[in-house]
């Protein structure tokens, strides 16, 4: 499906990147006022603040809720600030739009269930409301474009993708994968969809923050949602990935924005070697899966099996070193084989099946 879209109308929407700042919770009046006011000094337009907070066990704090949403209200009318909360059913969106919250995100746990999406879609049904989608906890690219579709089967045109990371049981660095193949297949696939980094739930700490801000520049996002408190280390949710408006100005003014449009002949000429040398990997494929075929003829006249262990991985272990060798990291080249490695296992399945 092809999502019918319009513009976002936020401020600076034109510019890389548009920035989408504040605390991960809105946790008392004088916390979200103080933050708003000194981000709205720095020239921040879009202010943040969760007021449902769904945890992954009872007990944490999981947000004021309603009776956080007039201090919102309040940061709108003092600072003329744009306001973006999270919500996650039909009652959140329900109290966002009477109290006038400007734009509205729908979290990772919640794009996940088709149910949910549904509800708050109907919920969104004839509202022109700005809705960002972050990505589902994992790494389901379908699950993603279909939240979006559901939004966008209800009219709502002002969509774009926050791509905040996906989860991992034997994480280390980060605090979510950043995995940035799915959303730059997201971006191929849905080209005039924006789509916003969320550099604070895929680090989890502070200090990653800036380097995950130039990458997703790098890779050509063209926003980043932030998370900015006006005393992290006191938050109640979230402390460690949490930065001063101070510090996020900082890592802002340091970032380099490099043209997404921008061309020229040089490029030209090694997009060109590029495609000689992709057509010469694809011969050269043709080639092995030619020799392939012939094994699956030789294994099938003297019975034997197509998958021979010892075999392959003597053929992923020598060509992950030999990729080392070559400059290139030693898992990518395995992955790379055993892509091959599948297509020439099936290959050999048809000659052997065969009669």
């Amino acid at each position: 499906m092809e999502l019918e879209l319009e513009p976002l109308g936020l401020p600076n929407e034109d510019k890389r990147p548009f920035v989408i700042a504040g605390p991960c919770s809105a946790e008392t009046e004088e916390q979200v006022t103080d933050t708003a006011r000194q981000l709205a000094a720095k020239g921040f337009r879009i202010f943040r603040a969760g007021v449902w907070k769904p945890r992954t066990k009872p007990g944490c704090f999981e947000g004021n809720g309603e009776k956080s949403l007039p201090w919102l209200k309040r940061v709108k009318e003092e600072t003329g600030m744009l306001v973006a909360i999270e919500v996650a059913t039909p009652e959140h969106v329900k109290l966002a739009l009477e109290y006038g919250i400007d734009i509205l995100w729908i979290g990772a746990r919640t794009s996940a269930n088709p149910f949910a999406m549904q509800a708050i879609a109907d919920s969104l049904h004839g509202v022109d409301i700005p809705v960002l989608v972050k990505n589902p906890v994992n790494p389901d690219l379908e699950l993603w474009i279909g939240a979006l579709e559901r939004l966008n089967q209800a009219g709502v045109k002002r969509l774009a993708a926050i791509h905040r990371g996906f989860s991992s049981y034997d994480n280390k660095i980060y605090r979510n994968l950043p995995m940035w193949q799915i959303p730059i297949e997201l971006r191929r696939r849905i080209p005039s969809l924006p789509i916003i980094c969320d550099p604070s739930h895929i680090g989890g700490r502070r200090e990653l923050i800036a380097p995950l801000c130039q990458q997703a520049m790098d890779l050509g996002m063209d926003g980043l949602i932030i998370e900015s408190h006006c005393c992290p280390d006191k938050a109640w949710s979230d402390a460690k990935q949490q930065v001063t408006p101070d510090v996020l100005y900082y890592i802002l003014s340091l970032l380099s924005i490099r043209d997404v449009k921008k061309d020229t002949e040089g490029i030209h000429v090694m997009r060109k070697q590029i495609d000689d040398i992709d057509n010469q990997l694809i011969e050269l494929l043709s080639k092995r899966m030619s020799v392939c075929r012939e094994i699956g003829k030789y294994k099938k006249e003297h019975n034997m099996t197509v998958l021979q262990t010892s075999r392959y991985n003597e053929i992923i272990d020598k060509r992950g070193a030999q990729g080392s060798l070559c400059g290139m990291d030693s898992d990518f080249v395995k992955n790379v084989f055993e892509k091959i490695h599948e297509e020439s296992v099936r290959q050999q399945m048809e000659i052997i099946n065969k009669g």
